[in-house]
Order: structure tokens, then sequence, then C-alpha cells
């Protein structure tokens, strides 16, 4: 069998397994007697080992059925879950993540064999059970009965009958009939230790629609894709073949238990006094053989009810993210083009103004909607970043013998694809960092008076078009005065400097590359790579990072993102003869300054605004554009911010708002850090826009 097909499938499907064991084995540990937990494990280990077996990754199969063989102690009340065994289970998890990711980048398993985690397991089973485990390379079919299926017992139910048509469908039905087409119901099970279910489905239907039309489906399409059904689908099916070929057809997939082919009339029919769907050459096929006993009239209530046992509570769709992609340079093509006719409308001398006014606001319309709709397909749940940091806590806990939790709000929040992939090593370091310099020992902490457990929180949720991710803690917050000998010590700041440094400037200082206030380097901290990189990272994203802390009280890291990193709206700005872009979400707002205001504080430029002081970049001068100020009286000040600092840019003069296409400069000048990228204006004209968080 070629299972290549199969293997993205696979993927997907054993990384959703494997975070969902991490996610119940943690409240397994706290909640040993939670029957619904041990429940849920079972059947994710029964679902691996399966997959694993038909893929023919027998290390992985191994390794799980020995998994699976604890949980099923633990299920009848055999075992009791102790710290040891949840030790071993989580190894044996990261070995399974080990397997996937050799899957991922060779398509084979590897050759780790895992015998110190199977042999910990076995000898756990043994010491709990008195019994010896079954053995390791025991097939997926014999030992199916682990888990109670009575599915296969019991004939499949027709259920054409439950598939409701609307009047539309109902119109439609009746045309293709009177096309003289067939009009076929089908229901077909699966045979029980079908793993890869929706892809067996999918195949039926592949099959099915080389031949003819799907009409309608129970469950439908979404609910087959995303597995929310047993073993048995239904479907009306338009064709010029007959009930027998179309059986056929469906016999030629594998994994086919039994299927129902029947001549298919709508309900109307039936309420007309039609027969109650007269089965025409209806034979129960078993797959393998080519005739069976026919279907008995009472067979028909004695399916069993198609329920759900997905925990999903969305449709989802996966989608390569390169088609994603292309879909968003479509959409850029098109906003450049709007943004062409829009000039065309400025310079045309046309009679019909009023028309090519029309036509361009309806593009504008058209446009704005198709970048609305990409987006939101592009945007992730921040959830599938977070998901996997309770057991790193749960980890670093052990590791460091301090009692922690981390506690997660706003999982749901969503960002873009692109954003999300890039944001998971910035938190993973600042958690890491909560919990190795920002708690304290468990001694310390009751000395202190504090709950001997230390808290870590991350928060996110979105803030006009950011998204705020904030990591605190309850530790010890920051010892300003120990980053200021650190910084001394390394030749960063002088004592001079140290002296007339505020707080908040010496936090700062926790960014400089190669800065850290580690007593000793451990495996979590201390090598001096951590905060410079995060705000390396984030800034790279169009975000930006600071840090707040109190004494004794703790420290808050606060991270903010914008929602898309491919189209936004900006400032257009003119400095000299050159057009900049300023994104708007940057933007506080827009003053026009007299000369006469501007004063100077230790050399440089500031203005006073509304009591608040603020210091102004004049952009001539950091982008090297002649400067010409001579009989000018006021100026022109955009004020931005960055976190909670401020900053005016002074420019020439205003074009105004406009939506733009961020366009990658490319590598030739990645080193000018002030330019976030460029995009191309209506007219063809580059402008280049302006990275807010660099000049601040």
């Amino acid at each position: 069998m070629d299972t290549s097909q199969y293997l993205e499938i696979f993927i997907d499907e054993t990384r959703e397994h494997v975070q969902s064991l991490n996610e119940h084995l943690l409240i397994l540990e706290k909640e040993p007697d939670n029957k619904d937990t041990i429940n849920e494990i079972f059947r994710a280990a029964h679902s691996l080992k399966g997959m694993a077996g038909t893929m023919g990754f027998e290390r992985m199969k191994r390794l799980t059925h020995d998994m699976e063989n604890v949980f099923q102690e633990i299920r009848n009340d055999n075992m009791t879950v102790t710290s040891k065994l949840v030790d071993i289970l989580f190894r044996g998890l990261d070995a399974l993540e080990g397997y996937l990711k050799s899957v991922i980048e060779t398509s084979t398993e590897g050759d780790n064999d895992c015998e110190d985690i199977i042999r910990g397991l076995k000898e756990m089973f043994n010491e709990r059970t008195g019994n010896n485990p079954v053995s390791a390379d025991v097939s997926a079919t014999e030992t199916k009965n682990d888990i109670p299926d009575t599915t296969g017992d019991e004939p499949i139910d027709d259920r054409i009958s439950k598939i409701t048509i609307n009047e539309g469908e109902k119109t439609y039905i009746n045309k293709l009939k009177d096309d003289g087409k067939n009009m076929i119901g089908i229901t077909v099970r699966l045979i029980d230790t079908c793993i890869l279910k929706s892809a067996r489905a999918f195949l039926v239907f592949k099959a099915l629609e080389d031949k003819g039309e799907v009409i309608k489906s129970l469950p439908t399409i979404e609910k087959i894709e995303d597995e929310e059904f047993d073993l048995e689908f239904s479907l009306i099916f338009a064709t010029e073949l007959s009930c027998e070929a179309v059986k056929k057809v469906i016999l030629g997939v594998s994994e086919i238990k039994e299927t129902i082919v029947t001549t298919y009339v709508t309900p109307q029919q039936i309420a007309d006094g039609g027969d109650e769907y007269p089965v025409l050459d209806s034979k129960a096929v078993t797959a393998g053989s080519a005739t069976s006993e026919q279907s008995k009239a009472g067979d028909k209530n004695q399916g069993k009810a198609v329920k759900s046992n997905s925990k999903h509570t969305g449709r989802s769709v996966r989608v390569d993210i390169e088609k994603l992609d292309t879909l968003m340079n479509l959409v850029s093509e098109l906003i450049i083009a709007k943004n062409g006719l829009v000039s065309m409308n400025v310079l045309a001398d046309t009679s019909d103004e009023t028309a090519f006014k029309e036509q361009i606001e309806y593009l504008e319309r058209v446009t704005t909607n198709l970048h609305e709709s990409v987006m939101k397909v592009r945007m992730v749940p921040i959830e599938s970043v977070v998901n996997r940091f309770p057991r790193m806590i749960r980890d670093i806990s052990k590791k460091l013998d301090k009692k922690m939790e981390l506690f997660m709000s706003g999982e749901e929040t969503e960002l873009d694809r692109t954003v999300i992939d890039e944001i998971g090593d910035p938190l993973m370091h600042l958690l890491r960092n909560s919990a190795d310099h920002g708690l304290e020992s468990n001694e310390d902490r009751i000395k202190a008076g504090k709950p001997e457990v230390g808290s870590i929180f991350l928060d996110a949720y979105q803030d006009g078009n950011n998204v705020v991710i904030e990591v605190r803690d309850d530790g010890a917050g920051i010892n300003v005065e120990v980053i200021k000998r650190k910084a001394i010590e390394k030749g960063h700041i002088t004592h001079e400097q140290a002296e007339k440094m505020s707080d908040k400037d010496a936090i700062e200082l926790l960014f400089r590359p190669s800065f850290s206030t580690a007593e000793k380097v451990s495996d979590l901290s201390g090598r001096g790579v951590g905060l410079d990189v995060v705000r390396t990272n984030v800034e790279s994203l169009g975000g930006s990072i600071e840090a707040k802390t109190e004494l004794g009280v703790g420290s808050v890291f606060t991270i903010r993102l914008p929602l898309t990193l491919a189209i936004i709206q900006a400032l257009m700005a003119e400095v000299g003869e050159e057009k900049y872009a300023i994104p708007l979400g940057s933007i506080q707002t827009i003053e026009d300054i007299p000369v006469s205001d501007i004063k100077f504080v230790q050399g440089k430029e500031v203005i006073n605004l509304r009591g608040n002081v603020i210091p102004i970049i004049r952009l001539r001068e950091v982008l090297d554009i002649e400067t010409d100020d001579e009989g000018i009286e006021n100026l022109t000040v955009v004020i931005v911010n960055k976190g909670d600092k401020q900053a005016g840019l002074v420019i020439d003069q205003l074009i105004g708002q406009q939506e733009i296409v961020i366009k990658s400069i490319g590598q030739y000048i990645k080193n000018v850090k002030m330019i976030g990228g460029a995009t191309i204006l209506g007219d063809g004209e580059v402008a280049l826009i302006l990275d807010v968080n660099a000049l601040v």
C-alpha cells in the first residue's frame, strides 16, 4: 500500500494528538482520578498507534502501544497515576515529537528505538499490575478489543431518508432527472480499523465525482473533512450509471466494509404516496465479495446513529500557506491597480467624470472586501503557539525545583499566520526568563510572605489594529542597581551615566546584545542570548516590546504586534522631493508647530506638547536630504509612538492617508534599519516605508 499520499494528513493529525496528550497529561498530573481525561488520553494514544501502524512506522507504533497499555490499566483502575509515571509518559511524548520531526524532514521515523522509555513503561506496568503487558509487536487489529466497539455487529443504516433538501435542491434534482440522470442514494460504512477516516471518505467522493455529481451528503462535507462522523456517511448522487455500476465504483476503494446503493426519491414523493425509498438492486455488499444477503426492511432502523467525538469548535480548512501568499499577492496587485485608477482620476480630463468616479468607488469596495476576506483566511488563533507552554513551564518547575504555575488568557486572539510562525521563540524566551530570573525560590517566597507557588501569566488581547501579548510574573522584580553594576562591569555604561540613568533607562539595558544578570550559566538562561533576540525578532515583525517592573512585586513584558504584515493603512508624506509612508498604527496626532516653540534639552531638539516633552526627529537630516529651512516659520510634525515613548517626525508636506502594499526591498539594503520596506504608488513610483520603532 502506497501511504505517501496520506503523509501530510498523518503529520497534521499526529501533531494534534501529541498536543492533546500533552495538555491532558498536565491535567491528569493534577487530577489523577479524572476519568474523562484518562479516556481522552487513551483514545489519543490508541489513534496514534493505529495511524503509525497504517503508515508503517513500527517504532512509533511500538512506543504508543506500550503507552496505550499503561493507559488501559489506568482506565481499569489497575494502576494509579504517580509523578514518576507522568515523567515517563512525558518522555514518551518527547520521543513521539522526535519521530514526527524526523517524518517531516525525511519521511521516515528515524532509528531511535527509545528502549529506555519502553523499559520504564514496562517496569511501571509490571510493578503496578503484576502482569506482563501485551507484546509490543502485536498488530492494531489483534488488539482492537482494547476499545469496545460494537458498531460492526449491526447492519448499516440506510440514512438517505435523513438527508434534508430545500426547494432549490429539489428543483435541481428534478432538472437532472429530466436530463436523464439517475438519482441514487448511497450509504457507506468504513471498516472498524480505518484510521484515516476523512482520507478514505475523500477517495470515495473522488471516485464518484469522476462518474457523476454529488448533490448532498450527511454529514456535510465540512464535517467529513474534520472527521466529525463515526464510520458511516450517506450521499445523494446524480449519474448516468446504474446502481450496480455505482456499487462497483465504491468497492474499488479499499477499507470499505459495506455499502447500500438505492434509487433516490425525494421526501415529497413519499409524502404523495410513493414507495418508501424503493430499493433497486439493493444489496448490502461487504467489501471483497461480489454478493451478500439482501438487506431486510427492518435493518433500516437498526443502524447506529452518527455521533461526533470531536471537540472541534468551528469549521476549518487546511490550506497551503503558499496558496494564500499567491492570493495575497494578487490582492496586492489589485490594490496597486486601484491606486493607478485613482491617479488617473486626478489627472484625466474626462467628460463622464461621474461614471468614472463611481467605477473607482466600486473597485475600492471590491478590493477592500477582498483584502478583509483574505486576511480572515490567514488569521490563526494564538492558541496554536501558546498551547505548548504549560508543558514547558511544568518541566522548568521540576528542573529548577521551584513551584510555579502558568495562567493563560486570550488564546483565541487571532494573528496573521506569518506573525504566528515567528512569535513562538520570543514568547518562550520571556516565559523562561520569568521562571528562571523572575520567580524567587520556594523558601524566599515564603520568607517574603508570598504564596509558595509562583504565578506566571500569559495574556493576549486585540487593541485596535494591534495584538498585545503580556508576560508577567509575581516574582522579585528587576533589581535596577544590579543591572547598572553589571552594565558598568561589561563596559556598556560609565559610573557617571549610571548615576544619571532613570530606572526605565536601566531596564532598557537588558535588551542590549550579550547582556545578562545571571550569576551562572544554566540550560535555561544566562548565556547572554535572550532579551536582545526577543527585541530583534519582535521588531522584525513590525512590533515593539517594553518592560516594567516593581521590586518585590514582579515584572511585566508587553509585546505589541500588528495584525498583518502585508497591507496596511499609511500616511503618505513628502520629505524633500521624495515620498515616504508612515504606518498609521504608529501615529498619534499631526501638529503644526511654530519654529519658535522648539527648545533644547541636553543638546537635543524637543517640543512641549500639552505638557509632554517630546523629542523631534528631522527626517531631512536622518535621511540625508539637503536641508533648506530659510524662511520657514511653522513645521509639520507627525507625533508617533513606540510603546509609551513618543517622538515627532518633521516632514515637509502631507499627501494623505492611503492603503499600501508592503514590498520587501530585498537583501541589498538590509542594513538600513529605519526603512521597513517599500510600496509602489499609483503612478508607478516607489515610496519607502519608515520604520517608526527604529527611528524612535
